[in-house]
């Protein structure tokens, strides 16, 4: 039997079903609909959701890397468990983490990278557009890598650290392109090519791998470790 978890949305007005990139499968209810209705629409849906999790899986086989170690812009970190601790410590290719508790650490641990890695990125962009922003964010949503908003807020995914490099500097290039179209016009793709005329490539990778761009759960990492 699939499992599965339900969120009710007083916007939805159907019931919806995603399988997220860490092959958890989600169930989204109107406010008024029943439990037997995202029953009922998993076991309808059963087929499709195993396509994409076997699809989720080849994809990620296709990327993974050595077991006990995390993708760390391009390259491998080695996990090295240590009792006690509750704080991850960088020591060059190797990264100490809590023996319990390693996924939660793991993910604070990157989202306080994130903002090292990306700021600078974002300052030198917005230097070479003549332009400016006006604050970063860093977030974990599940569907999107970034966004800019109409008054210049940055706002970044701190799972791209889990990505090769040029896919990091595609997505802030594209999103400070933002701060002068905020559409996906023609406008906006011609700006984007003139900074980065190879803008399809990342944009390819990103559709096919982005799935894979997740931290393995705390029983992996326990194995492993």
């Amino acid at each position: 039997m699939t499992s599965y978890s339900v969120r009710r949305s007083p916007r939805a007005k159907r019931t919806r079903v995603t399988v997220h990139p860490d092959r958890t499968v989600e169930v989204v209810l109107p406010r008024r609909a029943s439990e037997r209705d995202a029953a009922r629409a998993v076991e309808e849906l059963r087929p499709w959701i195993e396509r994409r999790l076997r699809a989720l899986d080849r994809v990620a086989a296709e990327v993974r890397g050595p077991a006990g170690t995390v993708p760390y812009l391009g390259g491998t970190l080695t996990l090295v468990a240590q009792a006690g601790r509750t704080r991850v410590h960088r020591r060059g290719d190797v990264l100490l983490v809590p023996a319990a508790g390693t996924g939660e650490a793991l993910e604070r641990w990157y989202r306080a990278q994130a903002r090292k890695e990306i700021a600078p990125r974002l300052d030198a962009a917005v230097a070479r557009a003549g332009t400016s922003y006006r604050g970063l964010t860093i977030r974990s949503q599940r569907t999107r890598w970034a966004s800019c908003s109409s008054k210049g807020g940055m706002s970044f995914n701190w799972r791209l650290l889990l990505a090769p490099p040029a896919i990091l500097d595609y997505v802030v290039e594209h999103e400070v392109c933002h701060l002068e179209v905020m559409d996906h016009s023609p406008r906006f793709w011609a700006l984007l090519e003139s900074r980065v005329p190879d803008w399809r490539t990342p944009s390819r990778w990103l559709k096919r791998y982005g799935s894979t761009l997740v931290l393995p759960d705390d029983t992996a990492l326990r194995s492993a470790a």
